[in-house]
């Protein structure tokens, strides 16, 4: 019988707001194994993440508060251990890979100091060695020309690059137990695998225990020995993963197994026009070295693609991390440099200035990939989804407030909150401000790009419907960006295959599902629905 690595017993956590403690986990117990994996699921708010970031006081104090409980590691209680003991389990003896990797990344270092800090101050490794280890680290996650990133800053990565990073800092030290928050969330499937794959190899190879926080019932199903299920802050089912999946007793477990991406995308117009046409679209980056920062060649993110997205329709970009599809989104927008042709109502996008698109701004909207990062922590967040309104639209601070509440309200927030910040709500409750921030000027267009990569199942099945009604209402015309082809097949007309670039696929969405062509796609597909 495997020994107990860390238990939780009896937890309850607070946060206190003036002389008010407002409590968000109510007693809960768990143990977790030496060796095993235990998932821990639950939609957006649950208590999840805060449960993980308390094992190593990783949440701030004040606010966070403690009222009853003990977690027990190396028959030491972290609660009250002092903070140089913690500092020496930090990243060493337990690692943590955070849900949100630009904000965990230090944008002022590059990833090879990032991942050789945490080599020096737990192994003494001097500069070679930690280089070394840390390069063949990004080779071990999966990271493209791993030697050119090793110098690169966080901002120059994909999301998905970003996270694969922030697994290299994880596992550099070879923990006893990691714990990984969303680990896989910004990922496409089979860069997914590889990582679980490889984070599997790990567990068998050192005896490391994981606790598992996802979303992704189906990782849940593969990795995981154990489920623990939290509803508001409490664990309302805990058992073994078959027992979990095959006789579920609670309600609330049963409502997010079933909540499967499902269905057929939106029926539409059969003789749609365009949208938006796309013509040889190119982004390259210059790469420059030397002392005059001399030209020596390109990054083709983006090489010669052409396409376009009928009216009401939802075209799919999918790919691995680093394929170039949020670049394309963005290029489309305007929001980066490009060239080749981008009309939109045949108005030649690509001709216009800053100051030509600004009125269109209105009607071309984007949702990106990193809820915390795109949303101004200083703004709340009716200022946050208000601000557009002030910008395109008149109407008197009432009428603004009401459109405010009515968009909270279609993407299931409480319009009570409207006045809280973004840092008071949860990964998926800030995609959902994003989405209500894009939604509130009724746009044509909507770029989507990874949407529902943070959100639970059964919030993500709210979405995905609700993105499907506006659609049907309005009208709308969206590219949606995923590496979720479960979501991409319920959701998506057309769907475009991206790889280093180019695209290697395009067609209707029927098409590519049941007769994939390329053997790329294939593999994707492959994974996706293995």
């Amino acid at each position: 019988m495997k020994q107990a690595l860390l238990e939780i017993q009896n937890l309850s956590i607070a946060f206190r707001k003036g002389n008010q403690f407002d409590p968000v986990v109510h007693e809960i117990s768990l143990t977790i194994n030496q060796g095993e994996t235990l998932a821990l699921v639950g939609e957006s708010g649950s208590g999840k993440t805060v449960t993980a970031m308390s094992i190593l006081r990783l949440l701030p104090m004040p606010p966070a508060v403690y009222p009853e409980g003990q977690i027990w590691f190396d028959k030491k209680n972290l609660l009250s251990l002092p903070e140089e003991d913690l500092r020496q389990i930090r990243g060493n003896k337990i690692s943590v890979i955070f849900q949100e990797p630009m904000m965990s990344l230090n944008p002022l270092h590059t990833v090879k100091k990032q991942i050789c800090e945490t080599l020096f101050l737990h192994q003494g490794l001097n500069t070679a060695k930690a280089t070394s280890t840390a390069l063949d680290w990004l080779q071990r996650v999966g990271i493209n020309e791993p030697e050119r990133r090793l110098n690169a800053y966080p901002h120059q990565l994909s999301g998905g690059e970003q996270q694969r990073v922030m697994i290299a800092m994880a596992l550099a030290n070879r923990p006893d137990l990691l714990i990984a928050d969303e680990p896989t969330t910004a990922l496409d499937v089979t860069v997914q695998a590889q990582i679980l794959a490889l984070i599997k190899e790990l567990q068998n190879e050192l005896g490391m225990a994981i606790l598992f926080i996802t979303h992704d019932l189906g990782i849940v199903q593969r990795v995981s020995d154990r489920v623990a299920v939290m509803q508001r802050g409490k664990i309302v089912e805990h058992s073994d993963t078959k027992t979990i999946f095959h006789s579920p007793r609670d309600p609330y477990t049963r409502i997010l197994i079933e909540a499967e991406p499902k269905g057929e995308p939106q029926k539409s117009k059969p003789d749609a026009k365009p949208l938006i046409k796309i013509d040889r679209l190119k982004v390259w980056f210059p790469i420059q070295k030397g002392i005059m920062r001399r030209v020596q060649g390109y990054v083709k993110a983006v090489d010669d693609l052409t396409f376009e997205v009928k009216k009401g329709q939802t075209l799919g970009v999918v790919g691995e991390s680093g394929s170039g599809k949020s670049t394309t989104g963005l290029a489309i927008l305007r929001l980066t440099e490009s060239e080749g042709s981008i009309r939109f109502e045949d108005l030649p996008l690509h001709q216009y200035s800053a100051g030509e698109m600004r009125p269109l701004r209105q009607q071309m909207q984007i949702i990106f990939q990193d809820p915390f990062g795109s949303l101004s922590p200083r703004m709340s967040v009716a200022q946050i989804i208000g601000e557009g309104l002030q910008l395109h639209s008149s109407g008197s601070s009432e009428e603004i407030d009401q459109k405010i509440i009515d968009v909270m309200e279609e993407v299931e927030l409480d319009p009570q909150t409207r006045h809280r910040y973004p840092n008071e709500f949860s990964g998926g409750q800030r995609q959902r401000i994003a989405i209500a921030r894009a939604l509130v000027l009724k746009p044509q267009f909507i770029v989507l790009d990874e949407p529902t990569s943070s959100l639970d199942r059964s919030v993500q099945f709210q979405v995905l419907q609700l993105l499907k009604n506006l659609q049907e209402q309005y009208g709308l015309t969206f590219i949606f960006i995923s590496h979720d082809l479960k979501v991409v097949k319920s959701l998506c007309h057309d769907v475009l295959v991206m790889k280093s670039g180019k695209m290697v696929e395009y067609g209707p969405s029927s098409q590519i599902f049941s007769n994939p062509e390329h053997p790329y796609t294939r593999q994707l597909l492959k994974t996706a629905f293995a």
